[in-house]
């Protein structure tokens, strides 16, 4: 009589993150949840709704394309300044990092995308930026995301116009 043998505990518990991938939970091919949809959408309501339910406010995305991407990256992407405020009211990491060698954060995201007043909410919001563009720790490095070089350079000009219409005051033109 042949004797079963076990089964590896690394075995199950890799073959159950896979089915559960697949079947656990609503997703569409990109590996996207409702929450990170109308995050994409700028759908304020769908997302507070989605949010009062208990969804998970880093939920992130399993898809090939996607690895890691949470909400609030795709609210970035998109613009969607009152869907960034609800989503970090409730929790969501602003530092929140794809997979991968570059890891991405929600503010590459919307500097790659150009949009201006997202990355200065990020900014104003706490998103680590250094001061210097080649820093190391803010990775990945500027070759890889060329909306960053833009980002620094329309928040020089955010600084000027803020000190600008101070009266000159230029104390806090450089928190930015």
């Amino acid at each position: 009589m042949l004797q079963e043998q076990p089964v590896p505990i690394s075995f199950r518990r890799n073959s159950f993150r896979r089915r559960s991938m697949k079947t656990g939970g609503e997703r569409d091919d990109r590996g996207w949840t409702p929450l990170h949809i109308k995050a994409r959408k700028g759908d304020l309501k769908g997302v507070k709704e989605l949010l009062d339910q208990g969804t998970d406010v880093n939920a992130l995305a399993c898809g090939p394309k996607s690895k890691g991407v949470t909400p609030l990256h795709l609210a970035a992407e998109g613009g969607h300044i009152e869907v960034m405020d609800l989503l970090l009211e409730r929790g969501a990491n602003i530092e929140a990092r794809t997979w991968g060698a570059c890891g991405w954060t929600p503010l590459h995201a919307a500097a790659k995308e150009r949009k201006r007043e997202a990355v200065k909410f990020l900014v104003e919001n706490g998103a680590f930026l250094p001061d210097d563009i080649t820093d190391s720790r803010f990775n990945p490095p500027v070759h890889y995301c060329h909306g960053l070089e833009w980002a620094y350079e329309e928040l020089k000009k955010l600084s000027g116009e803020s000190s600008s219409s101070s009266g000159g005051d230029t104390s806090c033109s450089s928190e930015n």
